[in-house]
């Protein structure tokens, strides 16, 4: 039987205050400020977020070295990124998540490859300046067709003094003035990888627009130039979304970061709008370039019909009326598509629960899609969200949604136990927990390896990978515990 809305919140601050008894005093008071329940009418969100993780409670939280590089850097595809430090973080970042992007691997595209200064022990004690130089004079004499070198910078470099700023700056220099981008992202910085994606932001307003030279760059502006910010272009998405604005009218001339180019990086300063999917990992760039070039940026969601229409407008309405009526136009020829998805699904997932837990902007963005399906989702929080994520999570969650930062492993089993949704969205992380649960799972970092989840099409896939994960009939083969 399914609870009022006054149940729900008495049924979740219940549940928070169990689950917040196992830690000692002091611990619980400190993570019971990372617990809520929304109350539907307040503007802001009394959950604390980005605050350190306690010590020996089980955090799903990255570094900032995973931001700068696996993030915002790595997508890049023209230049090569230095995993300077042991070889550990690398091997990690290498293939943790799964851009997609074009070109010859080798040649002129380096997504796919790993490239690490593997720091041994007399590198630690003896310094890995010269070895870095020496790692970028193979580089060029291996890959000659490479645009740019970035440093990402893992903890021992920043423990022991690496000076990569005047060893990038002489390359630089040998090189012909080519692109090469120092990054202090080492994992020790910050709460999590959210200080990593900022520190790659201030890397590109430093050491690519504040370097780069108008009369090198011959690139020719249109008055409908946008610039896709925050996007990743995992299993495609940067490539769904491109469809869209570009059908519209829109010339996209940068893609951040997925499938981009130090090209692109170069060309945003001319485009007349930022339109910025993952604020988190982005706006720190996006502000920046309103101030200083004067470009605004809007923030916008391409996940179900019911969000890509709303912003579909929304970004329409930073031009005239051509891209207006363009917006409509696309609005209209999706419809048929659009409606078919829900006619077939939305009878297998009317009523069904989802509980979310995901970094960036999915606890929130991908809300409507699984509303469009008549879904409801009943908690959600982030790995690594700030203040400013929570309070515009208030616009898309319901009343009485359990609301919960930085959730720890106990945590997050205990709230799936006791509220028993019909799915959980989660990271790799967390997978194999809940399907030993016997709970239906989806990885929503890299969509399980499926995708586009953005825009119309990615809608529709978006909509089956939901219904083979709740009806599929190999949960009738495995019982929860506390079914048992």
């Amino acid at each position: 039987m399914s609870l009022t809305v006054e149940e729900t919140k008495v049924r979740n601050k219940e549940l928070i205050d169990e689950v917040l008894k196992v830690y000692p005093e002091k611990s619980a008071k400190r993570r019971a400020k990372h617990l809520s329940v929304h109350e539907e009418g307040k503007s802001d969100c009394d959950v604390k977020s980005n605050i350190k993780s306690l010590p020996g409670v089980m955090t799903i939280r990255g570094c900032a070295y995973a931001g700068s590089k696996g993030v915002v850097w790595g997508p890049i595809k023209d230049m090569i990124h230095i995993s300077h430090g042991p070889v550990g973080c690398g091997q990690y970042s290498w293939a943790s998540r799964r851009n997609y992007y074009i070109g010859t691997t080798g040649i002129d595209s380096f997504g796919t490859m790993q490239f690490t200064s593997d720091f041994q022990e007399k590198d630690i004690v003896f310094g890995g300046d010269k070895k870095l130089e020496k790692i970028m004079d193979e580089i060029e004499v291996l890959f000659p067709l490479n645009k740019g070198i970035t440093v990402q910078s893992e903890c021992p470099i920043g423990l022991i003094g690496d000076d990569i700023e005047a060893v990038s700056k002489k390359k630089s220099k040998e090189y012909g003035g080519k692109t090469i981008v120092p990054v202090r992202c080492e994992g020790f910085r910050g709460v999590s990888q959210s200080l990593g994606h900022h520190i790659a932001n201030d890397a590109v307003r430093d050491w690519v627009f504040e370097k780069a030279d108008p009369e090198k760059n011959k690139f020719e502006a249109t008055p409908y130039d946008v610039a896709i910010i925050g996007d990743y272009n995992i299993g495609g998405d940067a490539w769904s979304s491109r469809i869209l604005l570009e059908e519209m009218g829109l010339r996209v001339i940068a893609q951040w970061s997925g499938d981009g180019t130090i090209a692109e990086l170069e060309n945003t300063p001319k485009a007349k709008l930022n339109v910025l999917h993952c604020y988190r990992s982005m706006n720190y760039i996006s502000r920046y370039m309103e101030e200083k070039y004067n470009i605004p940026w809007v923030e916008y969601n391409f996940f179900g019909p019911s969000k890509i229409e709303a912003s579909l407008r929304e970004i329409a309405s930073h031009f005239d009326d051509k891209i207006k009526e363009g917006a409509e136009r696309v609005i209209a020829k999706y419809k048929a598509l659009t409606d078919a998805v829900i006619a077939k699904y939305k009878p297998r997932l009317e009523g069904k629960t989802v509980m979310l837990f995901v970094g960036g902007l999915r606890p929130r963005h991908v809300i409507g899609a699984y509303e469009d399906l008549g879904m409801n989702v009943v908690g959600t929080g982030y790995e690594f969200g700030h203040n400013d994520d929570y309070q515009r999570t208030t616009h898309y969650v319901k009343d009485g949604t359990l609301i919960y930062d930085d959730v720890t492993g106990y945590e997050f089993e205990k709230f799936v136990e006791k509220i028993q949704p019909d799915l959980v969205g989660s990271g790799i992380k967390e997978k194999y927990v809940f399907q030993k649960m016997g709970v239906p799972f989806r990885q929503m970092h890299s969509w399980d390896y499926s995708g586009p989840y953005h825009g119309y099409d990615g809608f529709a896939i978006f909509a089956r990978d939901m219904d083979m994960a709740i009806n599929s009939p190999v949960w009738a083969l495995t019982k929860a515990p506390w079914k048992k």
